[in-house]
C-alpha cells in the first residue's frame, strides 16, 4: 500500500510539474527550479574554471568570447520578440576556452559557457564555432539540464527538489550538476536524449542565424564530428546525438525556418 501511495504521488507530480520548451512548444518534467539551477551551475562553473587551464591563446580566446556574445545578443532578441524575456532572468552570461585535447564544449543553466580547445580544428572558423555555441546555448535556453536534472531527482532522491538536496547533500548536489557535463563526477552522466539533442540543434540554428552565421554550415561542420571518430568510440559531444544520416536530415528540415533568421 506504501509503494503505492510514493507512485501515486509521484505521478501526480510528474503531471503538474512542468514546463514548455521555448520555439518548439515541448512539455517537459520539472522538479528545479531556474534560480536554484542557476545557483548550483554558477558554483560549479567557477568550480571547474578554477580547476581548468585556460587557454593563452589570445586570438582563440577573443574567438570564442566574441561567437558567444553574438549568440547571446541573438537569444536576447529571440526572447524579447516573443515575450519570453523573463525566461533569461537570472542569467549571468560567460564564455571561456580551457586548454584541453577533449572535443567538447558545453553552456550551463544561466548561461555559464566552456569551449574546449580540442573541438576548434573540428570547427575549423568562426562560423564552426558558431554552430558549437548555438547548440550548446540552445540546450540552456530549452532547460535541458533542468529537465535532466528532475529526471534523476525523481529516479534516484524520490523526487525531492533540487533546493531540498542541496541543503541536506550539498556536494551530492554539486556532483549531479557537473556530471551533466562529465566534469569531474563520481556519479553517473546524466546525458542528454536524442529529443533533446534533436531541439538543441534546431534551436541552435535558429540562434547562430540571428547571430549572423549562416546555418547551411552546421551540415558540414556535423560532418566533421562524426569523423573525428575516426571508426572508434564517438568523442562525449556525440554520445548521444542522434545518428549522423538522422541529424542530417533533420538539419535539412530545419534549414528553411532558420535561414528566415539569416541577413546575408
Amino acid at each position: 500500500m506504501y509503494k503505492k501511495i510514493i507512485a501515486f504521488t509521484m505521478a501526480v507530480t510528474m503531471l503538474v510539474a512542468c514546463t514548455t520548451v521555448p520555439i518548439t512548444g515541448r512539455r517537459q518534467f520539472s522538479l528545479v527550479s531556474d534560480a536554484a539551477m542557476q545557483q548550483q551551475s554558477y558554483a560549479a562553473y567557477k568550480q571547474v574554471i578554477s580547476e581548468s587551464k585556460l587557454s593563452r591563446d589570445a586570438q582563440a580566446t577573443a574567438m570564442v568570447k566574441r561567437v558567444g556574445q553574438r549568440v547571446q545578443r541573438a537569444v536576447e532578441q529571440y526572447m524579447a520578440a516573443n515575450g519570453l524575456q523573463n525566461e533569461l532572468a537570472g542569467f549571468e552570461w560567460e564564455f571561456n576556452l580551457i586548454e584541453d585535447d577533449q572535443i567538447n564544449a558545453w553552456a550551463m543553466p544561466g548561461g555559464k559557457t566552456a569551449v574546449y580547445t580540442g573541438i576548434l580544428p573540428v570547427a575549423k572558423n568562426e562560423t564552426g564555432l558558431a554552430v558549437v555555441m548555438g547548440h550548446e546555448i540552445a540546450h540552456a535556453i530549452a532547460k535541458h539540464g533542468n529537465e535532466r536534472m528532475s529526471q534523476q531527482l525523481a529516479q534516484q532522491f524520490g523526487g525531492q527538489t533540487l533546493s531540498a538536496l542541496a541543503g541536506s547533500q550539498p556536494g551530492v548536489a554539486q556532483n549531479l550538476v557537473l556530471s551533466l557535463y562529465g566534469v569531474g563526477s563520481q556519479l553517473g552522466l546524466l546525458k542528454y536524449g536524442r529529443t533533446q539533442e534533436s531541439e538543441a540543434d534546431r534551436l541552435g540554428l535558429i540562434f547562430m542565424a540571428m547571430a549572423g552565421y549562416n546555418p547551411e554550415e552546421a551540415v558540414s561542420f556535423w560532418q566533421r564530428m562524426e569523423a573525428a571518430s575516426g571508426g572508434q568510440a564517438p568523442p562525449e559531444f556525440l554520445s548521444t546525438h542522434p545518428s549522423a544520416g538522422t541529424r542530417q536530415a533533420d538539419l535539412k528540415k530545419y534549414m528553411p525556418e532558420a535561414l528566415q533568421y539569416y541577413k546575408r
